[in-house]
């Protein structure tokens, strides 16, 4: 590529920053990265009526949570993000660029663009060629570039900021495939060269439904609040329409950046999927070291303790109630839990003699050991004895392992579960 890669995310701050859009802009900033160009933020803000202060916080928050930088100073030496509302008097500088050109005209106090009467084929990188057949003027009429109040509307400004800033490559949601042969139009009214396109399929719900504001996982402010890493939300909106040449899923930042490809975008709508955004979080979980796990959870818990549920969670929501028995003593026993534990008629007595052999124990790091050599004693098999003792320290009947627990908890507080759970049975 001879001129540098430069693409754009231009958001609209009218709600909050949907998973489309935060899919629209990792895509620009991947592909911008991947060929060591600049990736621009871009506000289209226009819409006074509709714009808000939180919407626009939403959005930048949003992008800085996924570490989706942009650039600082801007391409006409202005900071970044732009704001189009800012850009008035540069938009009315190439809008008479267009009536010297003769390409507008009044219409009942607004301005329409006059198409040229012709075919406009489009070469998009994602969805191959398009043509807009634009010679029967009923089904494609001349259109509004300029209201009645003097603003101007989206398809305008959109060519101009692209044009402006430098845009190489516009890469957006396949529901503006054809704003795009309006923008050429435009383009070669102005007698510039046109950015290369590429429209990225749809996110769909997983019934196969167009996703809306109200589905689960819509709203990428909801994905910090619920436990979710960034890394693990960029890995997950990666896969949604784009895919590796091989069958890998997780990936780190680094390894998206050197991957990501238009090519390799898929021309079918992408299905969102919760459980597989879950399986992706806990996988990224599973890959921070010990130190950084602990760091990110939302607890005051111990290390050894964070640690301990490590692999039982997916989210770091999930965390304080994955260690909460640790810091209760009068922790809830779970009620089938225990209804369990009272049907095996040898629990009561198998767990008063556990508590005996540890009291007897002079190295507790040999606890799990008494666990078998009581069974033995007893004629049964070990796991009959664990899944009491289990429901005894912890009060259900998943979590961390058993031996964990056992040394987390120490002697003293483990008697003490035993005995309150033998009043239990009792």
């Amino acid at each position: 590529m001879s001129q540098p890669v430069r693409t754009r995310f231009a958001p609209s701050p009218t709600g909050y920053l949907h998973v489309g859009g935060a899919r629209t802009a990792l895509f620009n900033w991947l592909f911008a990265k991947h060929h060591g160009g600049s990736f621009v933020l871009r506000v289209e803000d226009t819409d006074e009526a509709r714009n808000t202060e939180e919407a626009r916080a939403a959005s930048f928050d949003g992008l800085t949570w996924l570490g989706l930088d942009w650039e600082g100073p801007g391409h006409e030496g202005a900071a970044g993000p732009y704001f189009q509302s800012q850009r008035h008097d540069l938009y009315l500088e190439w809008f008479e660029k267009l009536v010297e050109a003769k390409r507008v005209y009044e219409d009942g106090g607004a301005w329409r663009f006059r198409f040229e009467r012709k075919p406009v084929t489009m070469h998009d990188l994602v969805c191959g060629e398009v043509t807009i057949d634009y010679t029967d003027e009923s089904n494609t009429p001349d259109m509004v570039v300029r209201r009645s109040d003097g603003s101007f509307v989206f398809h305008f400004v959109n060519v101009v900021d692209d044009l402006t800033m430098g845009i190489t490559h516009v890469i957006r949601g396949e529901d503006h495939l054809m704003n795009t042969p309006k923008h050429l139009q435009l383009i070669e009214a102005f007698g510039r060269a046109a950015p290369e396109y590429a429209h990225i399929p749809l996110i769909l719900n997983g019934d196969g439904s167009k996703m809306s504001k109200r589905d689960e996982g819509a709203a990428l402010g909801d994905y910090p609040k619920q436990g979710f890493l960034p890394a693990a939300v960029v890995n997950f909106l990666a896969l949604l329409g784009w895919s590796p040449k091989d069958d890998s899923e997780i990936f780190a930042l680094s390894e998206l950046i050197e991957k990501f490809s238009i090519g390799a975008v898929n021309r079918s709508p992408a299905r969102f999927d919760p459980e597989k955004c879950r399986w992706v979080n806990q996988q990224h979980l599973l890959a921070l070291s010990p130190e950084e796990f602990v760091a990110a959870c939302p607890t005051n818990a111990t290390p050894e303790m964070l640690l301990s549920i490590r692999e039982k969670v997916s989210l770091l929501s999930e965390v304080p109630e994955a260690v909460a028995f640790y810091l209760d003593p009068e922790f809830p026993v779970d009620p089938s839990a225990l209804e369990k534990v009272k049907s095996n008629e040898q629990a009561g007595k198998l767990l008063e003699a556990l508590a005996q052999n540890f009291r007897e124990l002079a190295d507790w790091s040999l606890a799990k050991d008494a666990i078998a050599s009581t069974a033995t004693d007893a004629g049964a098999k070990p796991g009959q004895l664990m899944f009491p003792l289990r429901i005894a320290l912890s009060g259900r009947q998943g979590g961390p392992d058993l031996g964990s627990i056992l040394q987390i908890l120490g002697p003293e507080e483990c008697l003490r579960r035993l005995e309150r759970f033998n009043n239990l049975l009792r």
